[in-house]
């Protein structure tokens, strides 16, 4: 079979993208929401915009008290009045830098105040969606939406506002001066009006679709780095350095594309607004100067000098305006991702008349559960079984049969298609996640750890637990001294993720932090898969002490782990086909003593 090329894989992980959010990049009803964020700093945003109207106001002044200085004082050669005059420029001039000073700062101070709102209400956010978000969402996505979104829409208030909103004021109070200055060469700056408006119609659309793509590609190159990197294992272990490295290098020619697209079309736009600029300047040269030197006429030359400061101002906007236009697009863009993912509705939420649950014994009944993770292909079909409290029961079946659908009904990770899952007789659709949660204890194959201390990583099951009560849980566990054994003990650095200790290290903490929750339910999803021979023994007999009076679920691979369970529950294509104790099953010679065979032939080989 003929390899894929490079570009048609990179071409697949655009396909896959799902940052294509088709809106408009400027909309008011984005604006507005944004300007919300705005409202618990009322009082410094006030302050701001007082201050934006002063400095749109206070420079095409300083052009118009220069142009007054040398029509009068200066004009007569009244030395007198031409040191008051330059003496009020100062003044000026010096009230113009103070209101600059913190027009700037406030500006910035409110920019970072909107954004840690936004990245705050993002992240709680994340923190209640169901699983199935994080299952189809990529890392990277998120990740982008936090930072790179994020800090498009942070220069989105703290610049692109109002730094438009004085330069444009500017733009009105200087063009209102020339208005009354002379209305004459006011028309040539009224000619030339229509020439920007058309740039600006222009370029509008090809800036706004370069933008968004700029955006969404760099989206897709961040969640192909979190990806690659999760996954560098897998790449090393397969040789697939040189492949995913093109795929890599197939999106960032991508994004260098994108990105020359956003340059060409500004390297167009921006020049061109300066050139009608330098137009209008060789324009009012002429026509001024023919004001001047006409005997009829005779405009005073202090009136062309200030028409000329004033014209610099308006003309000397358009350049940041359109500077700051482009960033409107990108910060509009990052805000329809960032509100995007506010809005993104869970597959299921809690009603408002879920109740906590009150300390559970912990009986679990399954009542004809039916669930898909999709439409096209159910998970579990009509699953019935009573799980007594402070029993043990044992989950066995192929890879696929429904072992860990079962436990994500059981968690409230996901809710049933059809069916009830009941914990003491509640069912789970009427019980708040949090109040089953915190009387769950789950250790899982992937045995995840936070960047810290292992004592940190414990004492996560149970925030409030002391350091002796968890040393007395480890010591129970009978793990005691090998972290003891450790460079640091208890106070030894995990990693991110976990990565400086072995993989049984990593496992026996994940033990301790879900022992240390006192959970009245315990779940250990292939939590011994991964584990020696030798610890696993070490833990078989832990748990004989620790699971007693609690409802334990266990799911193993290896069948060592569940012969000594009150109930085993064989699943086979997402049905329930066989129930019993160990000895009971391996003499009825069903699935379950097939199961058996396998492991005890592959377990001698």
């Amino acid at each position: 079979m003929t390899e894929k090329p490079r570009a048609t894989i990179a071409h697949v992980y655009r396909e896959q993208s799902e940052d294509d959010i088709e809106q408009r990049p400027l909309e008011w009803r984005l604006i507005w929401r944004l300007f919300g964020y705005t409202q618990p700093y009322a009082a410094k945003r006030n302050w701001l915009f007082g201050l934006v109207l002063l400095r749109a106001v206070q420079l095409p002044l300083l052009a118009w008290v220069m142009g007054e200085v040398i029509n009068g004082p200066i004009t007569r050669h009244d030395s007198d009045g031409t040191w008051r005059g330059a003496l009020a420029f100062l003044v000026l001039a010096a009230l113009t830098q103070f209101s600059f000073h913190y027009r700037q700062r406030l500006a910035l101070e409110l920019g970072e105040s909107v954004i840690q709102d936004v990245r705050r209400d993002i992240y709680a956010k994340l923190m209640q969606m169901p699983m199935s978000f994080f299952n189809r969402t990529k890392l990277g996505s998120i990740i982008s939406r936090m930072t790179s979104d994020a800090e498009a829409v942070r220069v989105g208030v703290q610049d692109v506002f109002f730094i438009s909103a004085v330069q444009g004021g500017q733009m009105i109070v200087a063009t209102a001066l020339m208005f009354w200055s002379d209305w004459a060469l006011f028309l040539v700056v009224l000619a030339m009006a229509p020439g920007v408006a058309a740039l600006n119609r222009r370029f509008r659309r090809i800036l706004s679709r370069a933008y968004r793509n700029v955006q969404e590609n760099w989206s897709r190159v961040t969640a192909t780095l979190a990806e690659s990197v999760n996954g560098i294992r897998v790449t090393q272990g397969f040789v697939r350095q040189d492949v995913n490295a093109g795929i890599f290098a197939d999106l960032m020619v991508d994004q260098s594309k994108v990105n020359l697209g956003v340059a060409r079309a500004s390297g167009v736009f921006l020049p061109m607004l300066e050139l009608n600029g330098q137009v209008f300047t060789a324009a009012l040269l002429l026509i001024g100067g023919y004001r001047v030197l006409h005997p009829h006429i005779q405009m005073p030359v202090g009136n062309l000098i200030q028409f000329f400061f004033l014209a610099n101002i308006v003309f000397g906007s358009i350049q940041p305006l359109g500077t700051m236009y482009n960033q409107a697009l990108t910060a509009m863009a990052g805000a329809e991702r960032l509100f995007g993912m506010l809005d993104a509705e869970p597959d299921w939420k809690e009603p408002a008349t879920a109740v906590a649950l009150p300390r559970i014994e912990g009986r679990v009944e399954f009542r004809g559960v039916s669930f898909s993770y999709s439409n096209d292909r159910p998970a579990l079909h009509d699953v019935n079984f009573t799980a007594d409290a402070g029993k043990v029961i044992a989950l066995v079946g192929h890879t696929g049969s429904g072992k860990s659908s079962i436990i994500n009904l059981l968690t409230k990770f996901y809710l049933p298609t059809n069916g009830s899952v009941f914990i003491d007789g509640h069912d789970t659709r009427d019980i708040t996640g949090d109040s089953l949660h915190r009387q769950m204890g789950i250790v899982s194959q992937q045995n995840f750890l936070f960047t810290g201390t292992i004592m940190d990583n414990i004492r996560v099951g149970r925030p409030s637990a002391t350091d002796d009560e968890i040393v007395a849980v480890v010591r129970k566990l009978d793990f005691l001294d090998l972290i003891g054994s450790l460079p640091s003990g208890f106070a030894t650095q995990v990693g991110e993720r976990g990565a400086s200790l072995s993989l049984g290290q990593r496992q026996l903490v994940c033990f301790a932090r879900a022992m240390i929750a006192e959970p009245r339910i315990l779940i250990l999803d292939e939590a011994t898969s991964s584990v020696d021979s030798l610890t696993e023994s070490r833990i078989q007999k832990a748990l004989a002490a620790l699971l007693q009076g609690r409802t334990s679920f266990v799911v193993a691979h290896r069948l060592s782990t569940i012969r000594h369970a009150d109930l085993v529950l064989v699943l086979e294509q997402g049905k329930l086909v066989e129930r019993g104790a160990h000895a009971e099953l391996i003499a009825k010679n069903g699935v379950y003593a097939g199961l058996h065979y396998e492991f005890v032939q592959g377990h001698e080989t």
